[in-house]
């Protein structure tokens, strides 16, 4: 009963992924992070969405150890922790196979930007990481998955508070925020972005990258000093 609240976070979280269509079956996972406790909340592992209950929720310690549940927690619940551990401000986390996202990642592209309403979320490409070599598939898959995105993130020079989403190469989408909840928001918001990119590329395959100019100013009035876009 300790943690009923962090479970209930993370549960009305996941329920949002097949709600969002971003998942099918039990393709996907959100967990919710609480940071003074150094736990968080994910969904079990291979337990149908129809079944899920927010009791059902597992926590786990930021070093992957179950610390209270009856079921086995997410396959990928060391990538979350390798993301809670690195990126300090996270408090969810949400990985999906949803169809558009997945089609870049398994392209290994970033994912381009074309338009304002990328340019309202980010002021660069999606990014995605690169191949993992055959070692760290052997090795730790899933801490390494997570170490892949920090490769990306470190290579690129990319600020997680900023970027709140990455394509892991051949895999899928992750994302992330200051709560389960906007960690699905970015998980859907990337899957639109990825949509539009490649339909914008079907209709003309030559279409060129947002110009600096709009694409500064759209992202500025959301999230800059002088943003003016929503309610005070």
């Amino acid at each position: 009963m300790a943690y009923k609240e962090l479970k209930r976070e993370a549960y009305e979280a996941n329920m949002a992924l097949p709600a969002l269509g971003l998942v099918l079956y039990t393709f996907g996972n959100v967990s919710a992070l609480d940071k003074k406790a150094g736990v968080f909340a994910i969904k079990p592992s291979g337990v149908d969405y129809e079944k899920l209950k927010a009791d059902d929720m597992v926590i786990v310690s930021l070093d992957g150890t179950v610390v209270e549940g009856k079921l086995k927690p997410s396959s990928d619940t060391r990538t979350h922790g390798v993301l809670y551990n690195a990126f300090p401000g996270l408090g969810g986390v949400a990985h999906t196979h949803s169809l558009h996202a997945v089609s870049w990642a398994q392209a290994r592209r970033d994912i381009p930007v074309f338009g304002t309403t990328h340019a309202d979320h980010l002021t660069m490409p999606v990014p995605c990481t690169d191949v993992m070599t055959p070692a760290m598939v052997k090795g730790d898959y899933e801490t390494e998955t997570g170490n892949q995105i920090l490769q990306c993130f470190k290579k690129k020079k990319l600020n997680p508070a900023e970027v709140e989403m990455v394509l892991v190469a051949n895999h899928g989408p992750f994302s992330w925020g200051k709560n389960a909840a906007k960690a699905v928001y970015s998980s859907r918001v990337m899957e639109e972005l990825a949509k539009m990119a490649l339909l914008t590329l079907s209709i003309n395959p030559k279409a060129a990258s947002l110009g600096k100019d709009l694409l500064n100013k759209h992202y500025q009035r959301k999230h800059g000093k002088g943003a003016y876009y929503g309610q005070n």
